[in-house]
């Protein structure tokens, strides 16, 4: 029996996002926009850093921000904290999009310098602002991975391992009993090639 628990194979198994914590700054007629990109992994995390920064920066005019969660890009949201609608959320947004990261937040926080930059003025300042942040931070490169679980007689242990290594799949747990248990984590989207030669290295016997 080949029992899977955990996530299943996704078609979408790698992602963009940053290392750590990085910042930029803009300044334009006197407005400085100061800029910080947080990785995240949950819309919970990204939340407590909005309020965290709102309660830090409490004199600022304006706290935009925009996160992306998820391997697949599909779970977003951008705020324009007073400013005019589209103006800030939209383009900090935009800069995670063009640089296709995700589990990802970037908030811009604004000093009004008392001259008004006018729409097209705040969007370019806003994207400015995102785009220093994401250059000074370290892009990286993350697999998504799936568990898997299964069980084989002792005797098929180095055929089992042959597989595991040339997966390149990492063993998570086992155990020797009357039968062996082992549970691995390997690429998802190398999931289903896994279990299929795991299947032809033990069916046979």
């Amino acid at each position: 029996m080949f029992p899977l628990k955990g996530v299943r194979g996704s078609m979408i198994d790698i992602y963009k996002t940053i290392a750590a914590k990085s910042e930029g700054t803009y300044t334009e007629l006197r407005s400085k926009f100061l800029a910080f990109a947080h990785p995240v992994s949950t819309v919970e995390e990204a939340m407590a850093l909005v309020e965290q920064y709102q309660k830090k920066y409490y004199d600022a005019r304006h706290v935009c921000w925009a996160y992306m969660i998820g391997a697949d890009r599909e779970t977003f949201r951008s705020n324009d904290n007073g400013e005019p609608s589209g103006t800030a959320g939209k383009p900090i947004l935009g800069q995670i999009n063009s640089n296709e990261l995700t589990n990802i937040i970037i908030l811009v926080v604004r000093y009004f310098g008392g001259v008004k930059l006018g729409t097209s003025g705040l969007i370019v300042a806003y994207r400015t602002a995102a785009a220093e942040a994401i250059a000074a931070a370290t892009i990286e490169e993350r697999q998504v991975e799936a568990e898997y679980d299964f069980s084989f007689e002792y005797p098929l242990m180095n055929a089992v391992m042959k597989v595991v290594r040339d997966m390149e799949a990492r063993v998570l747990s086992q155990s020797y009993d009357m039968d062996c248990q082992m549970r691995v984590s390997i690429r998802s989207g190398r999931l289903e090639e896994l279990k299929t030669r795991l299947k032809k290295a033990i069916e046979p016997y």
